[in-house]
């Protein structure tokens, strides 16, 4: 598979066109950002244990019957995907109350909700990513019609009921994920982007330790290490 010209470059990966038009190839870089894009830094050997991470979840969720746009890992640091057409709304599953939730809402970090909550941003930095309601998304034509955010919503709760057991298994609490959403060249919504501690949350559960983008977010350090620990967790290590 060829790597031709860069077609797009985001705050976590680049993206590139192939010399096949449905297939594209992203590159997981090492560079970290938080607060929006005000904090910013880089750890090295932090895109490739994300790009590893992503590519087992992918796995594990086709193999449960959620539809992705992950084909295969090329080496360490690219994965060859599906080209879609990006939703621009990102997904928030929370199991657990913390972040923005307790602090927009004063609900007591750490507090387990009483059910899964989903919710939607707009995936936009200019915007500061603010929360959209059906009728923004409606509004805004970021969908065709009101199904798809059902779909959207369904598709959220069935990637849950999948990785958080999984995680609990691996001695992690799935706190909190962000998810994005693409259509393929059919028109068919699939998940896209990355399943890592970018953009999870995972809480061990004896400890408490936090083992996400949590680390750099909170100047705890340590952070290449405890992805690395997710991914040996995740690899039965």
């Amino acid at each position: 598979m060829e790597k031709r010209e860069l077609l797009y470059e985001g705050k976590a990966k680049r993206l590139y066109l192939t010399d096949d038009a449905n297939l594209v190839i992203s590159e997981f870089k090492d560079d970290l950002t938080a607060f929006n894009g005000e904090k910013k830094s880089s750890e090295a050997g932090k895109g490739a244990l994300n790009n590893k991470i992503s590519t087992e979840l992918f796995k594990l969720l086709e193999a449960n019957g959620i539809p992705t746009h992950f084909v295969k890992m090329l080496d360490d640091n690219h994965m060859l995907h599906t080209k879609v057409d990006v939703i621009l709304i990102e997904v928030i599953v929370r199991n657990i109350a913390t972040g923005s939730l307790s602090r927009n809402l004063g609900i007591e970090d750490g507090k387990v909700l009483p059910f899964t909550l989903v919710e939607f941003d707009y995936k936009d930095d200019d915007l500061g990513d603010p929360k959209l309601n059906d009728q923004h998304c409606l509004i805004l034509e970021l969908v065709d019609h009101q199904d798809e955010l059902d779909k959207l919503r369904r598709m959220a709760r069935q990637v849950n009921d999948i990785l958080k057991p999984y995680f609990k298994e691996k001695g992690l609490n799935l706190v909190d994920f962000k998810l994005e959403f693409g259509k393929d060249s059919n028109g068919n919504i699939i998940l896209i982007d990355e399943i890592s501690p970018d953009n999870c949350r995972f809480w061990d559960i004896k400890s408490g330790e936090k083992m996400d983008k949590d680390r750099f977010r909170q100047g705890l350090g340590g952070l290449t290490v405890a992805y690395e620990q997710v991914l040996n967790r995740i690899l039965g290590k």
